[in-house]
């Protein structure tokens, strides 16, 4: 069975849609409906059903999903394993990160990663840190740099790369901002939890790990928050917030002169960022080099 055919199946599946998957595989619509063809040909029974422009798994292919990334990892793996024993660092490596990481942690680590191991063929998806974490876990991504879980997730390895404070920002024209607090604007003023929960918040999606770690923070003073607007962009917050939507939640790495940060002292708390693998699979060369590079990035900073 053809592993192109396999891979542009699974897309397809995940994404709903030929023309996404088409997107994701940097292929042609009608390419995809050809590969997808040639499966189903191949297995004697319709994978879809097609209505309109809509696709959806039949109960075949609904069936034949979880074997074929069984098949495709399992593929995989066996070429990691081979390509291995050379010693060489090369091939592909599909990577899935934050913008946030990729914008604020990794790019030195990228840049000389590319240039000591030019070989290597590296494909760095973007996307929230849940959502690669679970490529990781069904193979669709051989390692995750992200928002690390608040619990272990079964059978995924995490390792702690960067500890990321996260501090309570308003804008310039905020009431909190403005409050006479006897110091400098940028600190801010002291906030109560009560008077933090009777103002709108703009915060990422409650699926994030960053809004659990507000949630469990604030869940024992009995408090919930008023929640305007969400969004997973920390730069969409930060903007919303700089022009007086809200209150927010930002990583300290992204303060600036339109912020001014609060100091609520039963609030201190710390997003844990670092990489992910699966455990029962066989990482490659190049993922034990990028490992490596993370390591010696984190370490220095």
């Amino acid at each position: 069975m053809d592993t192109n055919n396999l891979r542009t199946f699974i897309v397809a599946a995940e994404q709903a849609s030929f023309s996404l998957a088409a997107e994701r595989l940097y292929l042609t619509q009608p390419a995809v409906s050809k590969r997808i063809a040639s499966m189903e040909g191949e297995l004697g029974t319709a994978l879809f059903d097609r209505i309109g422009r809509r696709i959806s798994l039949t109960e075949a292919g609904r069936e034949f999903l979880p074997r074929a990334r069984s098949i495709l990892r399992e593929i995989e793996d066996s070429r990691r394993v081979i390509s291995n024993l050379t010693g060489n660092i090369a091939g592909k490596l599909s990577i899935g990160t934050s913008h946030h990481i990729g914008l604020h942690r990794i790019p030195p680590v990228l840049r000389q990663f590319t240039q000591h191991y030019p070989e290597v063929d590296l494909d760095l998806q973007f996307m929230d840190s849940e959502a690669a974490c679970r490529a990781v876990h069904t193979g669709a991504l051989e390692l995750g740099i992200v928002t690390l879980p608040l619990e272990p997730l079964p059978d995924l390895e995490s390792e702690l790369l960067w500890a990321d404070p996260l501090a309570i920002v308003v804008g310039m024209d905020h009431p909190f901002a403005t409050r006479s607090s006897g110091s400098s604007a940028k600190t801010g003023t002291q906030i109560t939890i009560p008077e933090l929960a009777q103002h709108p918040a703009i915060l990422p999606s409650e699926v994030t790990y960053t809004r659990e770690l507000l949630k469990r923070t604030f869940a024992p003073h009995g408090m919930r928050l008023q929640v305007a607007m969400t969004t997973n962009y920390l730069e969409t917050i930060k903007m919303m917030v700089s022009i007086g939507l809200g209150w927010s939640v930002l990583p300290e790495t992204m303060l600036s002169d339109d912020l001014v940060t609060l100091e609520v002292p039963e609030l201190q708390f710390t997003r844990r960022l670092g990489v992910v693998h699966h455990h029962t699979r066989t990482l490659s060369n190049a993922a034990r080099a990028m490992i490596k590079a993370l390591r010696m990035t984190a370490d220095t900073d």
